[in-house]
């Protein structure tokens, strides 16, 4: 068993009366990252996790975290500094102890290590001592020695300032040091970013990595393939990334279009089950069919399509439920759906994402072997129908939290790299990296963080596409809990509280751009990811991604994201530094 004490007066303000620690998002992890089953609960002022085994072991938690108040601040301008966001963060893997741990300590210390380890992965030991993000880096690990020694000198367990042997003055320093290592890893991550784009526009990174597999192996690869150089651990693409946006049937106009047409190198049209067959047997292509022949014979653009086969509620029709425990009879609706789809449109579809979220396993109960099965089965069927068509399976939740408390799921990328030991072809592993929804999988992470899981998936040596990418532009409260009767920090026990946090801002649309740009900087100067597509045009009350999470308004108004993620696209086209895109941030 782990423990971790926390003070009560972090992140409260003097006004607030409620408990400010929960266990949101809190679960376990293992080696690799790989989330562990067990039970995360809060009892007077300490976390307690309980897990299965001996093994060392992390804690992923969500917090809110600010910057430290400035030394000139006056106290009017309250308790904290600038905000950071409210972040899911995680700790180095522990051993088991009596004692508890100090849970910002160990925040921090894991937050340091990721940073020294980016600092060597992204080969940035050439910044300066003096740059301002090793300057900061630098203040963020001595404040975190003062910690450690804070914690060393920690009062009596007798007296009221002590709690489990440790000072509040360690907890504030750890706390300190934390969002400093934050600050510092974020802007680490668009340093590396603003250097690897370069070489992406340009077109160098490829052709090094062309000329090296050539001198390694003496087999250069086929024209404009993907490069995998022995070693590096990734798939370099060829050419600039691509910019997209996912469009709805249901939603259809000329100011649409324009957008479109401004903003998007391709046009992703989602073929839910749901709105293609809504009642079995007779399909309803006429939505669907209008942004097609606008895309292929106005505006020119090519059309990426799906995910065809996507589980998840609101995606599927009500009458498939009729079959949810029989897999065979499961299996044959989608073969037939999937050879309907994708025969309908074989002559317009460029890529299809195929199968999206079967390692999440959350709505229909599959083993396994049936969720193998049935993405091979898709993938083959595509490559039957449609040989010059590009496809990609979609993973959804990557972080892989959902694991923890749905042990019929599958980690992601134990699902992306059994596919792939199947001998299942694919052109690219799509990834859903949606933030701040009040739903399982979708809580706010740093943008080191962020970086950092991407190059995880790297070493699968696939392209990488980010097939969804979303946030919020207004708060989304959890339906359970009304914003008049939900508390500042509600507890519960479970990994999916429903809290989505926010970045740098409560989210508007400001936060919303911002967001976009910052994360899009990071995803389209990795060397492996192929395309960024934004998860929605325009808001919906009835999206089953995200209501608030368009580039339009309901009422059909651009919002600030929409007219960034034009410029960006103009950016990368124009080979101008992405550092560059007027943000708040």
């Amino acid at each position: 068993m782990l423990s971790f004490a926390v003070f009560e007066h972090h992140p409260a303000t003097p006004s607030e009366t409620t408990h400010a620690w929960s266990s949101r998002h809190a679960h376990m992890v293992g080696p690799d990252d790989l989330p562990l089953a067990g039970n995360v609960r809060f009892e007077g002022g300490v976390l307690v996790c309980e897990k299965q085994g001996q093994d060392a072991a992390g804690l992923c938690i969500q917090i809110p975290v600010y910057l430290p108040k400035p030394a000139a601040a006056t106290d009017t301008q309250g308790p904290q500094g600038r905000a950071l966001g409210v972040l899911t963060l995680k700790t180095c893997l522990l051993p088991e102890r009596a004692a508890p741990y100090l849970l910002m300590l160990e925040l921090a210390r894991h937050q340091i290590m990721l940073f020294l380890n980016k600092l060597e992965d992204w080969t940035l030991f050439d910044l300066p001592n003096d740059d301002p993000v090793m300057a900061d880096f630098d203040r963020a690990r001595r404040t975190f020695t003062a910690a450690l020694v804070a914690q060393r000198s920690a009062p009596g367990a007798g007296t009221t300032e002590a709690h489990h042997g440790f000072s509040a003055q360690a907890d504030r320093l750890a706390h300190d040091a934390l969002a400093l290592a934050i600050d510092a890893g974020e802007r680490l991550a668009l340093i590396s970013a603003e250097r690897s784009m370069a070489g992406r526009t340009s077109g160098h990174t490829y052709t090094a990595a062309v000329t090296r597999v050539a001198a390694l192996t003496q087999e250069p690869p086929k024209p404009l393939a993907p490069a995998i150089v022995p070693g590096a651990g990734m798939a370099v693409v060829p050419g600039t990334p691509l910019v997209g946006c996912a469009v709805s049937p249901a939603h259809f106009s000329e100011s649409l279009q324009r957008v479109v047409a401004t903003a998007c190198d391709f046009v992703c049209m989602p073929m839910r089950w749901k709105d293609l067959e809504p009642q079995e047997g007779k399909y309803s292509f006429a939505g669907t069919d209008h942004w097609i022949e606008w895309a292929v014979r106005q505006a020119r653009l090519p059309v990426w399509a799906g995910p065809v086969i996507d589980l998840r509620p609101g995606c599927i029709p009500e009458w498939l439920y009729i079959w949810e425990n029989d897999y065979e009879a499961l299996r044959e609706f989608v073969f037939e759906h999937v050879q309907s789809v994708v025969t309908r449109y074989r002559r317009t579809v460029a890529r299809w994402t195929i199968v999206s979220g079967l390692n999440v396993n959350t709505n229909f109960k599959l083993g396994f072997d049936q969720i193998i099965d049935l993405t091979r089965l898709c993938v083959m069927l595509v490559r039957k129908l449609h040989p010059a068509g590009k496809v990609q399976v979609e993973i959804a939740q990557p972080f892989g939290e959902y694991h923890a408390i749905n042990r019929r799921s599958v980690p992601p990328l134990l699902f992306a790299d059994a596919i792939g030991q199947v001998g299942m072809h694919l052109d690219a592993i799509g990834i859903r990296l949606q933030f701040g929804q009040p739903v399982g999988g979708q809580s706010v992470r740093d943008l080191m963080t962020l970086s950092a899981m991407l190059d995880r998936y790297a070493a699968l040596e696939k392209p990488i596409a980010i097939s969804a990418l979303g946030a919020p532009s207004a708060e989304i409260p959890d339906p359970g809990h009304p914003p008049a009767e939900a508390p500042p920090y509600p507890a519960s026990p479970t990994l999916h509280t429903p809290d989505g946090g926010w970045w740098r801002a409560p989210w508007s649309d400001s936060s919303q751009a911002d967001f976009l740009s910052r994360v899009m900087q990071v995803c389209l100067s990795k060397p492996y990811v192929t395309s960024v597509c934004w998860q929605e045009l325009v808001d919906s009350p009835l999206s089953p991604e995200m209501t608030s999470g368009g580039l339009f308004t309901a009422g059909g108004i651009l919002k600030p994201a929409g007219q960034r993620l034009s410029q960006i696209r103009q950016a990368i086209r124009e080979g101008r530094p992405l550092r560059s895109w007027p943000a708040g941030s």
